[in-house]
C-alpha cells in the first residue's frame, strides 16, 4: 500500500481544518519566525564570544545529541536547535487543532512524529559530527563497512531492510539465553508446556503458571541467569510452569482466539494442575496473554470455574479505550489491508510486520539509532540479550489476529462487557479472583492508564501497582539490579492521577512486593522429596503422569 498508516484521508482533514482558519495559520507562521529570530541572535552572540542559554534542547531522554559536537559547535548546534524548533513547531501546529475526528488527529501527530523523526539532522552523514569523525579516523573504512553492514540487512531481509540490533551470532537458546532448567511435560498443537522445579529445600504447594504474549518467545522471563525471572522465584520455592507458544504456520491459519482459550488456558491449566497434583493455582498474564487471561477468568466466573487462585497481570489491558498509538493501526480500512496481507501469505502475519509495526512506536530507539550505528558509523550493534529476544517474533494466524484487533482495539468489547466466547458473555465485574496488576510508567504498547482502566473492571480485590521504565524494562527488573522504582496505593480512585497523587514511591525492584502476595496464595511450604526432580529427555507428548503425588512442585523422574 502507498499509504500502509491510512495517513492521507488523516491528513486531507486536519490540513483542511487548518487552511480554514487563516488566521491561526498566520499567528503560527509568526510565531515560528520569532523562534528563529531568537536562535539568530543567540548564534550572533556565541560567535561573538558570548555564551547564551539555548533556545531549544532536546527533550529529556533524547540521545541523538550527546555528541559533544552538537553543544561544542557553533554550526552543529545551530541546525540541532533549528530542527528541534521545527519539529516542535509542527507538532504543537497540528497538536492546536480543534473540530476534527479525534482519531485521525492523533494518526496525523503520529505521522509527524515519524517523519520529524526521520528528517533530524543525526540521521544524514553530512550533518552527522560523529559520523564525519569516524570517516576522518579510519581512512573512509567506516564509510565501506556501513555500506557492508546495509549489504547484509537487507539481504537478511530477503530484500527488505531489516536492520539488525543487535549481534544475533552471540546469542544460542539454551546455551546463554534461556538457560533455567526446565522440562515440558505437556504440549498439543498450540503450546508446549514448561517445568521448573524450586531450587529450595522447602516448597510451595500451589504452583505457578505463567501465560507469556504469543507475538514473542516464552524466554522474555528467563535471558540471563541474573535477570532471570523464571530462576528467582524458583529459588523463593515456587513451582513455574510456563506456556511456550508454537510458531503458527499456515495449517494453524484459523486458530480462533476461542481456540487459544481452550487450548491455551484451560488445557495448560488441567496439566499444570495434574503435574502437580492440586486442584488451584496461580496464573500469570503478560502483554496479550495477559487479555487472553482475563477473558478465561470471566469465562470460569461464568461457569463457576475456581481453579484459580490469583492471577498476576504483566503490562496487559483490558480495557482498550486509551491503548496508546497501536489504536491508529485498527480502523477498518487497514485491517482490510492487513487481511489481504495475511491471505497472500497462506493466512498468517510474518513475524517480520509484527516486529516492524513495534520499531515504528519507538522510531529514534528500535530504526534510527541502529541507522546511524551500523550505517553510518559502520559499526556492530552491541550484543544485548533483550534486543535478541525482540528480533524472535513469531507468525500470527489470521483468524486469531483479525480477531483480537477488531473486538479489543476496535469495539473494545471486554471491557463493555459485550464480548462473548464460546457462548459465554463475558463480564469482568464477575471475576472474584485475587488480582495483582502490574503496569510500568513509560509503557508505549500497554500505557499506564490504559492498564489501571482494566484494573477497575474486575469485581474483587485488585492491587494495582506501577514501575518505572517501559514494556520490557519495567517487568524485567531483578532485585539484584538496584535499578528503577514502583509506586503502590491500597486504593483504586477514579483516575490514574488521582491514584498516583496517593501513592507511595520504593526504589528498587518490585518482584518482592508481588512476592509478598503470591506467597499468600501459594499455600503452606512442605520439604521437597528427595528424588523430586526435573529430569532430562526429549519433550513428552502427553501428560503421562495422572495420580496425585506426594510431594508437590516437581515432576518425578522416571
Amino acid at each position: 500500500s502507498p499509504d500502509p498508516f491510512r495517513v492521507a484521508p488523516a491528513l486531507t482533514e486536519v490540513m483542511g481544518r487548518l487552511a480554514s482558519q487563516p488566521d491561526r495559520l498566520v499567528r503560527a507562521q509568526a510565531d515560528l519566525l520569532s523562534r528563529y529570530m531568537d536562535l539568530w541572535q543567540s548564534a550572533a552572540r556565541r560567535m561573538a564570544g558570548e555564551t547564551p542559554e539555548p533556545v531549544a534542547r532536546p527533550a529529556k531522554g533524547d540521545k541523538r545529541f550527546l555528541d559533544a559536537d552538537w553543544s561544542d559547535n557553533p554550526v552543529f548546534d545551530v541546525m540541532k536547535q533549528s530542527y528541534l524548533l521545527t519539529s516542535d513547531w509542527l507538532q504543537t501546529l497540528v497538536g492546536g487543532v480543534e473540530g476534527v475526528d479525534p482519531l485521525a488527529k492523533r494518526r496525523v501527530e503520529f505521522f509527524m512524529k515519524l517523519l520529524t523523526a526521520a528528517f533530524a539532522p543525526t540521521n544524514f552523514l553530512a550533518s552527522n559530527p560523529a559520523a564525519l569523525r569516524e570517516i576522518l579516523a579510519t581512512g573512509g573504512e567506516s564509510l565501506v563497512k556501513g555500506m557492508e553492514n546495509f549489504a547484509a540487512d537487507l539481504a537478511r531481509g530477503g530484500g527488505q531492510l531489516a536492520i539488525s540490533q543487535t549481534d544475533y551470532e552471540q546469542f544460542k537458546i539454551g546455551e546463554n539465553v534461556a538457560t533455567a532448567p526446565g522440562k515440558v511435560v505437556f504440549e498439543n498443537e498450540l503450546l508446549q508446556l514448561v517445568q521448573y522445579a524450586p531450587t529450595t529445600e522447602q516448597v510451595h504447594q500451589i504452583p505457578l503458571v505463567i501465560f507469556p504474549p504469543w507475538i514473542n518467545k516464552f524466554y522474555i522471563l528467563d535471558l540471563r541467569p541474573d535477570n532471570s525471572m523464571i530462576r528467582w522465584l524458583a529459588d523463593q520455592g515456587i513451582t513455574v510452569f510456563v506456556v511456550s507458544w508454537v510458531n503458527p504456520d499456515q495449517a494453524l491459519a484459523n486458530k480462533t482466539f476461542e481456540d487459544y482459550l481452550r487450548q491455551g488456558i484451560y488445557e495448560a491449566t488441567d496439566a499444570a494442575m495434574r503435574q502437580a497434583g492440586v486442584d488451584r493455582l496461580n496464573t500469570v498474564g503478560y502483554c496479550i496473554g495477559g487479555t487472553l487471561l482475563s477473558a478465561a477468568l470471566a469465562h470460569m466466573a461464568a461457569k463457576g470455574d475456581a481453579r484459580i487462585a490469583s492471577a498476576t497481570f504483566f503490562a496487559a489491558q483490558q480495557d482498550f479505550a486509551e491503548a496508546g498509538d497501536l489504536l491508529l493501526f485498527t480502523d477498518e480500512a487497514w485491517l482490510k489491508d492487513l487481511e489481504a496481507r495475511m491471505d497472500a501469505a497462506g493466512g498468517v502475519l510474518s513475524g517480520q510486520a509484527m516486529a516492524d509495526t513495534f520499531n515504528v512506536l519507538r522510531s529514534n530507539d528500535l530504526i534510527w539509532s541502529f541507522f546511524v550505528n551500523n550505517y553510518l558509523l559502520g559499526k556492530e550493534p552491541r550484543p544485548f540479550d533483550l534486543l535478541f529476544w525482540n528480533s524472535d517474533q513469531t507468525r500470527m494466524p489470521k483468524a486469531l489476529h483479525m480477531f483480537y484487533l477488531r473486538k479489543f482495539y476496535g469495539e473494545n468489547a471486554l471491557a463493555k462487557g459485550e464480548l462473548e466466547l464460546d457462548g459465554v458473555r463475558l463480564d469482568l465485574g464477575s471475576v472474584k479472583t485475587p488480582i495483582y496488576v502490574q503496569s510500568s510508567k513509560e509503557d508505549h504498547i500497554a500505557p499506564a492508564g490504559s492498564v489501571y482502566r482494566g484494573a477497575r473492571l474486575f469485581g474483587g480485590p485488585v492491587n494495582f501497582m506501577m514501575s518505572g521504565s517501559g514494556h520490557i524494562a519495567g517487568v524485567v527488573n531483578h532485585p539484584a539490579a538496584k535499578k528503577y522504582q514502583y509506586w503502590t496505593c491500597q486504593d483504586l480512585p477514579a483516575t490514574l492521577a488521582q491514584w498516583q497523587a496517593a501513592a507511595t514511591e520504593t526504589p528498587g525492584s518490585w518482584w518482592p512486593h508481588w512476592l509478598e502476595r503470591l506467597k499468600f496464595h501459594s499455600g503452606r511450604a512442605r520439604p521437597l522429596c528427595e528424588g523430586e526432580v526435573l529430569s532430562p529427555g526429549p519433550p513428552p507428548r502427553r501428560n503421562r503422569r495422572r495420580g496425585a503425588p506426594t510431594c508437590y512442585g516437581v515432576s518425578r523422574a522416571p
